[in-house]
């Protein structure tokens, strides 16, 4: 099972939780008492009301100089989720979701929100149970954190102080769309009214975005690893030179992931018979000399968004801030600031989108130079015996081509874009919820330029001479699944089945099973 204590959640727990359905702890004794804590500090100042705090004893945005009495806190919280379900456009994926639940509670968990244990409970019964509230994809600026996203979440967790009348959300419960009311109901687990803070602790986080990141970045990784195996039987199809993959050229360049890349080339390519059969070739095009120079530098910056990430799975992006344990025995306090601002994460997901808009690009041309004679190295046109008759993998390549046009659309930096809202209370926001929504848009693309490249590749192989006994065993064992669910092109029949064939294999990692052993 995952812990949730604030502190020590990983991109592989919350992949875990998303995606394989893995159990979440209850909160432990230490958690619970810290957020206790907390929880009672915010409800004593509440009762005093001798202090302005913003969103807790005052209205929001540019409303924050309205003060509000102390009985209506349950009614402000209530209000702000209901004003912040403005989210429209198709569902956010489930395993989106369930990270985005997951991580909430993990922040909750730090105990600086000023809310009551009960609230992350909801979050862990509901992931543990299979509730998975309905949420709209679009509507989040990234600053105020992601507002419509988290709300659409809160309205079902919370109910109305003054009964709910019809804005309990929706959600699914064991694979139905019900009333959120309905779903937790039968789920039963208890919506609870949202008391003073929790509101705003339910909305005001980057947790859509960290989310998106957090998978999008696992992706990203595997991602590479099928291009690399993609590009070795390219290579191998097309009879490639292996001097470009010597070990002191990659060294040479003081990078990182250059030698990485070159290294998982060689062993992916280790015992071929068919690179170096053209003793008159001196060297080959970019897409295939320069692929580690390529990956290398995307491998690098993967890894920085991974990095960064992980620090922000463990951070609290709320506002304000409860601080019970201040330094050099000050009092506990209450901070208002804006760690609800998604401009860091906007900028490493534009950053991951474009490097995996460009793992594409370079997928692509060699797609094309293997079904193009005057580049294949003696291939047939278009891949296929008959060419003329048949027209082969032609159109395939035009998909591929489609998606990264498409990709390289996507990968125009949202992080850079800003309009100002809350009546120029909130003037300068991230937009980084687009940069999340068009960076899985790109690795989605991906997946099927990648799945044309093998499966081009594997077309290929299958029409030289030697065929797949030529391959060096890896790629061999590549070629075996790809024809496992593929059978090979003799005469022309629609092609999307076989695309998607191979995207999941590429989705379920299946392909890397055996390579990820060496």
């Amino acid at each position: 099972m995952i812990s949730v204590t604030g502190s020590d959640l990983s991109i592989e727990e919350v992949v875990a939780v998303a995606r394989r359905g893995e159990k979440v702890a209850p909160l432990d004794a230490p958690v619970r008492e810290r957020m206790s804590r907390s929880c009672e500090w915010i409800e004593k100042a509440v009762a005093a009301g001798d202090r302005a705090i913003y969103g807790v004893n005052t209205g929001f945005g540019p409303l924050a100089s309205t003060r509000i009495r102390p009985e209506e806190a349950a009614r402000l919280s209530r209000n702000l989720i209901l004003n912040c379900c403005a989210g429209v456009g198709p569902p956010l994926a489930e395993d989106v979701v369930r990270a985005m639940m997951v991580i909430r509670a993990n922040t909750l968990a730090r105990g600086n929100s000023g809310v009551r244990p009960e609230l992350a409970d909801s979050f862990i019964r509901m992931l543990n149970k299979g509730v998975r509230p309905y949420v709209p994809s679009k509507g989040s600026l990234g600053a105020s954190g992601d507002l419509a996203p988290l709300a659409h979440i809160g309205l079902v967790i919370t109910r109305d102080p003054d009964g709910d009348g019809e804005d309990t959300g929706k959600a699914w419960f064991e694979g139905e769309l019900l009333t959120g009311a309905e779903a937790m109901e039968r789920a039963g687990i208890p919506r609870l009214v949202p008391r003073a803070k929790e509101g705003l602790s339910l909305t005001n986080g980057t947790t859509f975005m960290v989310a998106a990141a957090a998978l999008a970045v696992r992706d990203a990784l595997d991602l590479l690893d099928h291009a690399e195996a993609a590009a070795a039987l390219a290579m191998e199809a097309l009879r490639a030179r292996s001097n470009f993959l010597h070990p002191a050229l990659h060294e040479a360049s003081g990078q990182k992931g250059q030698p990485e890349a070159a290294w998982n080339l060689r062993r992916l390519l280790d015992g071929s018979r068919l690179l170096d059969s053209d003793p008159d070739r001196v060297q080959d095009a970019y897409s295939l000399r320069c692929i580690p120079q390529v990956h290398g530098p995307i491998r690098d910056a993967v890894r920085f968004v991974m990095g960064r990430v992980d620090s922000l799975l463990n951070g609290t992006s709320d506002n304000p801030l409860v601080f019970m344990d201040l330094p050099d025995g000050a009092p506990p306090d209450v901070v208002s600031g804006g760690n609800f601002h998604g401009q860091g994460v906007a900028l490493w997901l534009d950053l991951l989108g474009i490097a995996a808009a460009e793992v594409g690009g370079m997928s692509e041309r060699r797609t094309f130079r293997l079904l193009t004679p005057d580049l294949s190295e003696g291939l047939p046109s278009m891949l296929v015996a008959q060419p003329g008759l048949d027209s082969g993998l032609m159109v395939m390549q035009y998909t591929a081509a489609a998606l990264v046009s498409d990709n390289k659309t996507l990968a125009h930096p949202d992080s850079v874009d800003s309009i100002p809202s809350s009546a120029n209370q909130e003037d300068h926001v991230s937009m980084g919820a687009n940069a999340a929504r068009h960076t899985m848009e790109i690795l989605e693309n991906l997946r099927h330029i990648l799945a044309i490249e093998l499966l081009t590749g594997a077309q290929a192989i299958d029409l030289r001479e030697a065929g797949a006994d030529g391959l060096a065993p890896l790629t061999r064992t590549v070629h075996e699944k790809i024809r496992s669910r593929v059978k090979f092109l003799e005469h022309d029949r629609v092609l999307t089945p076989d695309i998607e064939a191979v995207v999941d294999l590429v989705r379920s990692n299946a392909l890397l099973a055996d390579l990820r052993e060496h």
